[in-house]
């Protein structure tokens, strides 16, 4: 099973109240993200590797979530502008940013 099939797997496993909950607040989602980014982290994960999983989880993000406020319709429009290069750069951003959560 590749990457992008665990990704796709651990996501659809989540449930609609907890989506929710992650998406449903700003802070609530950065905090989320980063302690999947620490998990990824002690997994021995490169920074490279977690960028390309961040590529995946905002890939699916912007194909089958709804931005539940703001910042995340910020996000979504920047990543769906963005070319691949440009999201691979966003990607990357991102793990900083969920780093300083």
């Amino acid at each position: 099973m590749d990457m992008n099939d665990k990704v796709q797997k651990e996501l659809a496993k989540i449930n609609e109240e907890t989506k929710d909950e992650i998406l449903g607040n700003f802070n609530q989602f950065k905090q989320y993200l980063a302690e999947k980014v620490e998990l990824g982290e002690n997994m021995g994960l490169s920074e490279e590797k977690l960028a390309k999983t961040t590529e995946l989880v905002a890939n699916y993000l912007s194909k089958h979530e709804n931005p539940r406020n703001r910042e995340e319709n910020m996000l979504m429009e920047l990543w769906n502008a963005g070319s691949k290069e440009e999201q691979h750069t966003l990607a990357h951003m991102l793990l900083k940013m969920v780093r300083k959560a």
